[in-house]
């Protein structure tokens, strides 16, 4: 398991066990060798992932003491991560709604900056690839808007999601296509439409 994925599976089983502890902001959480074994990890990646949990405010050391959930509510970015680690039910609705405006936003941005070579390679590679998931179709439409800020934040949001649901999508080829074709045509009408019949959206994108 990759480093970062072990931080997230660390992350996870810690926001799981506060909620089951019913935990809450004030209250002293187990130490770093007791969760070491509960969350069957080794020290040292417990260790680094409590200290990002403490560099983002959520938790805080005191010297002779333990480690503490923190009050975060007067810190707007805490907060809203606070939102997805620590306390939220409905954290994959949030997660995948913000990736889908991702997805759309780098669709309109291909519909400019991509040429039909760039289309064809993605549907050539569609229509030979025997198997591939959801993921590894939108990275590549997520490189033809040619912005790396929102493919970072793309990435950061799909290995979250996966963090919160193991079931990964993936859908029929001829819906893979179908937007493709729409991208080809440069048509922003057919494009958006594809890829909410793709999402099978909720009127939560009728801004678009």
């Amino acid at each position: 398991m990759t480093n970062s994925k072990v931080y997230l599976e660390i992350v996870k089983q810690l926001r799981e066990m506060i909620t089951v502890d019913g935990l809450k902001t004030g209250d002293k959480i187990p130490s770093e060798r007791e969760l070491s074994e509960r969350l069957n990890f080794g020290r040292s990646s417990v260790r680094e992932a409590l200290r990002a949990l403490e560099l983002l405010g959520l938790i805080e050391t005191r010297r002779g003491e333990g480690t503490y959930i923190r009050d975060f509510r007067g810190h707007q970015l805490v907060q809203l991560l606070s939102t997805f680690i620590l306390q939220d039910q409905k954290a994959k609705r949030d997660v995948f709604e913000t990736k889908s405006y991702i997805e759309m936003d780098c669709l309109l941005l291909a519909l400019q900056k991509a040429d039909n070579q760039e289309i064809t390679l993605i549907k050539n590679w569609v229509e030979i690839t025997e198997h591939f998931s959801d993921d590894e179709f939108f990275q590549r439409i997520v490189e033809l808007s040619d912005n790396h800020l929102l493919l970072r934040l793309w990435s950061i949001l799909k290995e979250y999601y996966h963090s919160l649901e193991e079931n990964h999508l993936t859908h029929k080829r001829e819906y893979y296509l179908m937007l493709l074709n729409a991208l080809g045509e440069k048509n922003l009408e057919k494009t958006l439409s594809a890829y909410k019949k793709l999402r099978n959206l909720s009127n939560s994108t009728d801004k678009y």
